[in-house]
């Protein structure tokens, strides 16, 4: 049993945690981009809810009792990116956020982004796990692995964040801009491929 949650486990952390799953990672680093470590109660709020979100989806969807139309869910994952983002850009110019609250309204767009997020997950695991009746464990495992790779991309946006913004004397407004619109642009280059897909 141990092994097989072990195995889950680094099933989903590398799910998320490489390149060919850049569309979660670039949403993850979108939600980000605006704090820093000082703030990390808020980033952890932030985190919370969106594990909160793609959790509930992941495990209804794998136990199928929801189903969904994937091309829909690949399509609405790089709008939650472009939202994101221009949810960062509104955030330009207001200086440092005030306020001891750590859940705001932030936090409940970033459940609902979840719940899409997690259906986009879901695929990948009904994939490997089969007509398997017993799949608790192993969902578990998953989900863990998911979040563990998820804190990974947190920390390392965090510490890249810190050399440039501390060490090079980035101003922080520059560094938001500049990981929005890179971000922005893939979603938008997402976005218009699953069109092209759909079209032809």
């Amino acid at each position: 049993m141990a092994s097989i949650f072990y195995t889950y486990l680094q099933v989903g952390f590398h799910h998320i945690f490489n390149l060919q799953a850049y569309d979660h990672m670039v949403f993850v680093l979108a939600m980000c981009a605006l704090y820093t470590g000082q703030e990390w109660r808020r980033i952890l709020a932030l985190v919370t809810s969106f594990t909160l979100g793609h959790s509930i989806t992941l495990a209804l969807s794998t136990l199928e009792i929801i189903t969904f139309n994937t091309a829909l869910i690949e399509l609405l994952i790089p709008i939650t990116i472009l939202l994101a983002c221009l949810h960062n850009f509104t955030q330009l110019g207001k200086g440092k956020r005030k306020g001891s609250a750590v859940w705001t309204w932030g936090n409940f767009f970033a459940v609902a982004f979840g719940l899409i997020h997690g259906m986009g997950f879901s695929n990948y695991l009904k994939s490997l796990l089969g007509k398997g009746e017993n799949i608790v464990l192993e969902l578990f495992a998953f989900n863990v692995g998911i979040e563990l790779g998820q804190l990974l991309i947190v920390a390392l946006i965090l510490v890249i964040s810190a050399i440039l913004v501390s060490g090079f004397r980035v101003a922080r407004r520059d560094w938001v801009l500049g990981v929005s619109a890179a971000a922005g642009a893939i979603a938008l280059m997402l976005i218009l491929e699953q069109e092209l897909t759909a079209i032809f």
